[in-house]
């Protein structure tokens, strides 16, 4: 039998990492609140469900978005022909109105700088396949996404290098840090081609301050390599302060920067919860990168159908407009209450306004301080508590002990299960955690929990667009 290729037969694609392990754990025990109360419930997937009902309500009232109705299908051969790499006018017009909506309008973006992918994916491989040769290297600010192991590395051969960030400054990217990884691969003999930054950052879900950007900007012009901006969360800020994007930092005035550098990644499957869709967007200042991109694009185009959709979607300014601000409402509530019930028995995590997920410190709980002894605690937390989050050390942070949770992939009832779980395992385990002003007796605080989770389970107060609001940190919002 012939043999297969390096590249499909070697393990570029990642998948032995914890990060996949967990949820390979979850598909074959997945949790179901009749048929599976036991099971492993899914905290390992950054999803966006929250606004479902809002999209669905929308839907409804204009069915002629979608080519599977009597209203829509007058367009169904039109869209069903085929179209260029370009895609539709009207999708990319829609998309780079989008864009800069949820930037404030402070930017305005090209539509004919859109080039469609299939997903973030296929977007960052495009990037990278444009701008860097096999064995070439990109930095990466650690804690970072474990999928650019697979998107950027597994098929144009790619190397990362991690810029090393550290909690004692929650995690901020310096230029000390730049240098220091940009030193690392010179030392190993790396072509250093570009920088990659997640802003909104996923693990973390915070965001890269002004300050901070501008000093990307100045470190990438200056060492004259690429900087390539994840933006897939920035419709994800729901508090202050609020999300700057690179396409307004490199518009400043005293800003010195070559835009020929200057990339931005961009899609709807968190903004909008629509990663089935694989609507994927490279963004570039360079018309090279531009032109090369879209050639690729051929190998991932999005549907005509689904192009026809987004963009009846998004060039409603009502939709988009409130749309927004329910996405940033719901995120608030969800995330403030799910902190605020983790504090309760003495679990922290990093401040963050963004995102669908928190940067849970478990440090505390590790036998020691090793990364051996994080996956003694994962694996607890998996095989035991069931539930999937996912730990630090696959993020490649380079202190163990922090863990990613996502928080907007589930319903409040099945959200009330997950912190249930945990606080159980909190109480058994580790009851030197919680603070002695609210420790009292066990058996007291485990009454008082049974309580609320009977409270969280009232009909009255599960509406999916006032999720779990007797937090007083919910209420008060500030």
């Amino acid at each position: 039998m012939a043999a297969m290729s390096k590249i499909a037969t070697g393990n570029g694609h990642g998948e032995n990492s914890p990060y996949f392990d967990g949820w390979k754990a979850y598909e074959t025990n997945p949790f179901h609140p009749i048929d599976r109360p036991e099971g492993v419930i899914q905290m390992g997937l950054a999803e966006n469900q929250l606004c479902f009902d809002f999209i669905k309500n929308w839907l409804i009232k204009h069915p002629e978005a979608s080519l599977c109705t009597a209203q829509g299908v007058n367009k169904f051969k039109e869209t069903a022909l085929f179209q260029d790499y370009h895609g539709m006018p009207e999708f990319r017009q829609a998309v780079a109105k989008f864009m800069g909506k949820v930037r404030g309008d402070r930017v305005k973006f090209d539509p004919d700088r859109i080039v469609m992918s299939g997903g973030a994916t296929g977007a960052h491989e495009t990037v990278a396949f444009c701008l860097a040769d096999p064995g070439d290297a990109f930095l990466v600010p650690t804690p970072y996404y474990p999928g650019f192991d697979r998107d950027l590395k597994w098929r144009t051969g790619v190397e990362l290098v991690p810029v090393n960030c550290e909690s004692s400054n929650d995690f901020k990217i310096t230029r000390v840090a730049l240098e220091a990884a940009y030193v690392k691969a010179q030392e190993a003999n790396l072509r250093v081609k570009g920088l990659l930054v997640t802003n909104p950052s996923n693990p973390l879900g915070t965001i890269l301050d002004r300050e901070t950007l501008k000093n990307v900007v100045s470190f990438i012009n200056e060492k004259n390599i690429h900087l390539i901006g994840d933006e897939i969360y920035a419709a994800t800020v729901f508090m202050d302060p609020e999300f700057v994007s690179i396409s307004e930092i490199i518009e400043e005035d005293g800003v010195e920067c070559n835009r020929d550098l200057i990339h931005i990644v961009y899609s709807l499957s968190k903004d909008m919860g629509f990663p089935g869709f694989r609507v994927g967007i490279v963004y570039s200042y360079n018309d090279a990168v531009v032109s090369c991109a879209r050639k690729m694009s051929s190998f991932g185009l999005v549907s005509s159908q689904t192009q026809h959709l987004i963009a009846s979607m998004l060039s409603n300014d009502d939709f988009v407009d409130n749309f927004i601000a329910e996405s940033k409402e719901l995120l608030f509530k969800r995330h403030k209450y799910f902190t605020w019930s983790l504090s309760q028995v003495g679990i922290s995590s990093l401040k963050s306004n963004a995102g669908l997920f928190i940067w849970m410190d478990l440090r505390k709980l590790l036998r020691e301080n090793t990364f051996e002894a994080e996956m003694e605690l994962w694996r607890v937390i998996i095989n035991e508590v069931k539930l999937n989050v996912s730990p630090g050390s696959s993020f490649h942070c380079n202190e163990p002990g922090w863990f990613r949770v996502c928080f907007a992939n589930m319903d409040d009832n099945t959200m009330a299960v997950a912190l249930l779980r945990i606080r159980t395992f909190v109480l058994k385990n580790n009851e030197a955690m919680v603070p002695p002003r609210k420790l009292c007796r066990r058996s007291s605080l485990k009454l008082s929990l049974s309580r609320r989770m009977d409270d969280l389970m009232s009909p009255s107060i599960m509406s999916p667009h006032s999720p779990l609001p007797q937090s007083p940190l919910v209420r008060a919002r500030t």
